[in-house]
């Protein structure tokens, strides 16, 4: 049984597009050229969020990972932080803890959910095309996240976040598929972009506590 879009490598994916990425860009070290099997990860340019950072290694950046469908990503969410929900259309991911408590939502195929918590040496595997986040489940500690997609793109570059998504939605559309009237849907900003990690306004909802997992 599939359970997810199948993956079809990108032309040129390692390669950058060019359209600006969402952060304040935080400079740090780059690739050695006369090191090529090496990339300084926690010490390389980061993008600085409200929530955290994002820091990667990906064909644009990284020149022995072009063409070869590979990219790993430092991810530091502050107390708070909340990576922006979101899936990937050609990609799968592999999530390895390596500090912290990390609270995840999967929604897949088939309309089944997932919800959970997960600590450090956890692994978390995301399908590809399912949709998923994750959030920091600590209200005093630093959660870091590395990820391993099976892509050379840069991230977000190749995921659909769900601010983008709604904010492309006419209101109508969104009260005929929820079975509401439009007006319920009028306090949601009409914004274009992407938000990538944010950070929690309010203590977290009781009806989303974590189920199964650990």
């Amino acid at each position: 049984m599939d359970s997810g879009f199948r993956h079809r490598p990108t032309p040129n994916a390692g390669r950058a597009t060019g359209t600006p990425q969402p952060g304040t860009v935080v400079p740090g070290r780059d690739a050695d050229p006369a090191v090529p099997h090496n990339f300084p990860l926690s010490r390389s340019e980061a993008r600085s969020f409200d929530g955290g950072r994002l820091q990667g290694a990906h064909g644009a950046n990284w020149p022995i990972l072009v063409d070869q469908q590979a990219a790993v990503y430092l991810i530091t969410l502050g107390p708070g932080g909340i990576r922006e929900p979101h899936w990937h259309p050609s990609a799968w991911e592999v999530n390895y803890v390596i500090s912290g408590t990390v609270r995840w939502t999967f929604v897949g195929p088939d309309q089944t959910q997932a919800a959970f918590e997960a600590g450090t040496g956890d692994v978390v595997f995301a399908p590809q095309g399912h949709f998923h986040y994750f959030e920091n489940a600590s209200d005093t500690e630093d959660l870091r996240v590395l990820v391993v997609f099976n892509s050379s793109a840069p991230e977000p570059g190749d995921d659909i976040g769900i601010v983008h998504s709604l904010s492309a939605m006419p209101r109508h559309v969104l009260a005929s598929v929820f079975g509401t009237g439009p007006e319920a849907f009028d306090a949601i900003p009409k914004r274009l972009g992407r938000v990538v990690i944010s950070r929690r306004t309010g203590p977290a909802e009781e009806d989303a506590a974590p189920s199964g997992g650990r």
